[in-house]
Parts: C-alpha cells; structure tokens; sequence
C-alpha cells in the first residue's frame, strides 16, 4: 500500500472523513499491542550509570521484581515492581508519575496509587539524611492503598540494591509484561462507529 492509500490527508480534522479516522483506529490499535516491547525497551536504558547507587536502576529493577515474585506477589505487583522506577531517565525528579502514567492504563487503580506515591513512602527510610520528614507518608494513613504502598517500599524497593542478590533476569518478567500491558486500556477503547452521514 502507498503512502497516499496508508495515511490520513486532512490539513484539519474539519476536513477528516470516518474513513480516515478508521484508518488512524487501526494504526492506533497495532501501536497500542506493541506498547509492551517499547516498554521494554525503555527499561533497558536503565543500565549502566550507578547514580552512586550500589548496583544501576535496571538491576534495582530486576531485583525488585524478584523480591515481589518470590515473596507471593500476584503478577500484576511483579509488573509494577519491575516498571517502577521507569521514569528516572526522562524525569528523575518526577519518576513515579511517569511510571505510573505509564502503567495506570492497564492496573488496578490501587496499584497505579501505589506507584505514583512510592518515592515518598520509600523516603521513610532516607529522608531525615536530607533533612526532611521520615513520617511524611503518615498522611495517607487511611488510604486504602496505604498498606500496599509500605509494603512495596519496604520489604521490596528499598531492599533491592544488593550487588550479590541473585536475581531474575528480564526474560523471565517479559511475559508478564506482555500480559499486563496487553489487556484493554481503562478497560477497553472507543471504536468507530458505523459509517454514517454527518449531522
């Protein structure tokens, strides 16, 4: 197929016709099954600079994973573990957002909390080095994710920077990326509608 006949040829999307956007729907569709290796991909870039840290972020990572895994986490806590440090390469002060935006699509909205609040919790065991308070995640006490979020940080994030840990190599989570990041987005996306004439 040319590129006339593979690609929309509106200049605004006053001009698009329901052909178009079916077209776009399907490109989205395909790109959307492929998130889970750009996923990866991304992890990967995790590699290589300590940040002074004893082992690098993918190994953080992994070693996270495995913590989770081997303690009885369901498969969906081992993909948070796995992806929840993510964003430090593109936003190391905001990386929890990132990864939970990243992931919220796909995980129990509990979960994607738990995401986007665990550098804070994770600061209980660390924050009073700067100054700041080591309590601060009491605020949340009553959060129904507050439970999860403690346990997250302090049994497996903040436990997993051991250099000798022997941990799982990614080969063994990408499955269960492929299945998380392959469920329906938010449960399911809009498609479009039968052809029509417009109003």
């Amino acid at each position: 197929m040319n590129q006339a006949q593979n690609q929309a040829r509106f200049r605004h999307f006053g001009e698009a016709s329901h052909d178009e956007w079916a077209l776009i729907d399907d490109h989205f569709r395909d790109y959307v099954a492929d998130a889970p290796q750009r996923v990866l991909a991304h992890l990967h870039r995790l590699s290589g600079d300590t940040h002074g840290y004893p082992v690098d972020r993918y190994e953080h990572s992994l070693q996270t994973a495995t913590r989770a895994l081997r303690d009885g986490a369901d498969e969906e806590m081992v993909v948070c573990a796995l992806l929840h440090d993510i964003g430090d390469d593109l936003a190391p002060a905001n990386h929890a957002e990132i990864a939970a935006g990243i992931l919220e699509p796909f995980i129990d909205p509990l979960n994607a909390w738990m995401i986007r609040h665990h550098e804070l919790f994770q600061g209980y065991h660390y924050r009073h080095f700067f100054g700041l308070d080591p309590h601060a995640r009491e605020q949340f006490r009553d959060h129904p994710a507050y439970a999860r979020t403690v346990r997250f940080c302090d049994d497996w994030d903040q436990a997993s920077f051991d250099p000798d840990y022997d941990t799982l190599p990614l080969e063994h989570f990408v499955p269960m990326v492929e299945r998380v990041l392959s469920r329906d987005p938010f449960g399911g996306l809009p498609a479009v509608s039968e052809k029509k004439e417009a109003p």
